[in-house]
């Protein structure tokens, strides 16, 4: 991804550095081929060379580019299982995931760790934003998922006689396992994302007190990513599930919804980061019934929902890391609105807008394994920085509306906001 060439400035707005510390106001942040070189106070800010471009805050808000921790690209508009894996061509999937990606960045979102995703897109996906085809967050790819057969993810009936071939691997056993991980592997991606435990989208079968793989076979699935180097996450609502992956070596817990005492050392104890998402769950409840959502699905989520914000709100008082995102792309629960889950958790779990910015940045990057370039704005990282009219700090659901966004910044480039110049992409020159 290129990065901008000259001096920049953004003034006239508050800092919030991503670091958690109280914003700056009065600040300013310096710019210099594509990275930080100053962030604080406006009047400590260094001399400008003649011809640096200014961008003007509008008294607003001056904050790290956010992160979405659990990123589903190719979900779009998901009402039903077939949705997800048999519906469209992986041709327009395809398509559906680049406007996604730009979505995302319109959004402030500069940097996302993937999820899941069809067909392994998101691995070409991260190519075309790199490549600057697109524009995009710098993204984390995972892929293709791994369920045990009979798992959540594996929903098709025996008499269809079609597998998840484009959304999931369906092991039995510990072989199967490595055999999964090896092809992942093969396909270029980071993050390994696997289903240890149920969902309550599926009461009856796979509910979330429902475990899904073995302990065997996520230490299987654990022990083969990280001898290539690759990072393994998983949809963990039930009690023990969470303990299996804290166990099995896990580098971060999707949900951790339903955690005890024990659980919860273990991952203090190994300082795993836990990714919430609890916005799809408060969707799901609100907007639920008018998508023909059963009562049954419907209390699964409520009591998730409960579960899910108690264990966030004691990781966050005890010290652990959580990342901010998660399950957009459903009809309930669209892509476009990921900030809402930023305003769900000062609204409804409690949080404050600092710890959620912190989580939302900060921590962010650090799933991502980024921290050293992004997530802060600190000297000598990249300039990926969000500029926001009105004081975020005070109202983060400004972060809500498109309109409020002055400018997404990747490498000191404006890239999308109010502020952002249209353009073209070149192709002639790609391979």
């Amino acid at each position: 991804m290129k990065t901008a060439a000259g001096t920049t400035i953004i003034s006239n707005g508050q800092l919030v550095d991503g670091t958690g510390a109280a914003p700056i106001p009065h600040a300013a942040v310096v710019l210099r081929d594509g990275r930080i070189l100053y962030a604080g106070p406006a009047a400590a800010a260094p001399a400008l060379p003649p011809d640096a471009e200014h961008l003007d805050a509008h008294g607003g808000t001056i904050l790290p580019g956010l992160v979405e921790a659990h990123y589903h690209a190719t979900y779009f508009n998901v009402a039903a299982l077939e949705d997800l894996d048999i519906k469209y061509p992986v041709e327009y999937v395809s398509l559906l995931a680049g406007v996604n990606a730009t979505l995302a960045l319109a959004c402030g979102y500069t940097a996302a760790r993937s999820g899941g995703c069809l067909f392994n897109i998101d691995v070409w996906l991260k190519k075309a934003i790199e490549s600057d085809l697109i524009p995009g967050p710098r993204l984390a790819a995972s892929g293709r998922e791994i369920c045990s057969a009979g798992g959540l993810m594996d929903w098709n009936p025996e008499f269809r006689k079609i597998g998840m071939e484009g959304l999931v691997f369906i092991i039995n056993g510990t072989e199967d396992a490595r055999k999964a991980v090896r092809a992942l592997v093969k396909d270029g991606i980071e993050w390994v994302k696997t289903y240890p435990t149920g969902d309550a989208a599926a009461p009856d079968v796979n509910d979330h007190h429902t475990l899904c793989m073995s302990f065997e076979e996520m230490h299987a699935v654990v022990a083969t990513a990280h001898n290539h180097h690759l990072k393994v996450t998983g949809h963990c609502r039930a009690t023990q599930g969470i303990k299996n992956a804290l166990r099995a070596g896990y580098d971060t817990i999707e949900h951790g919804t339903f955690m005890d005492d024990e659980a919860m050392d273990l991952l203090l104890a190994r300082n795993t980061p836990c990714v919430p998402a609890l916005q799809f769950e408060h969707a799901s409840i609100v907007h639920g019934p008018e998508f023909g959502m059963p009562m049954a699905v419907i209390d699964g989520h409520k009591e998730t929902l409960e579960g899910g914000a108690e264990s966030a709100r004691r990781i966050l008082k005890a010290g652990g890391r959580l990342g901010m995102g998660g399950d957009y792309g459903f009809a309930w629960n669209p892509h476009g609105q990921y900030a809402k889950e930023l305003s769900f958790f000062v609204k409804y779990v409690g949080f404050s807008s600092l710890d959620t910015l912190k989580c939302a940045t900060k921590t962010g990057a650090e799933i991502l394994g980024r921290d050293d370039e992004i997530g802060t704005l600190e000297p000598g990282k990249l300039g990926d920085v969000l500029v926001v009219d009105g004081d975020v700090v005070a109202d983060i659901t400004l972060l809500e509306e498109r309109r409020n966004i002055l400018a997404v910044l990747q490498g000191g480039i404006v890239k999308a906001g109010r502020l952002a110049p249209q353009t073209i992409v070149d192709v002639s020159a790609v391979a």
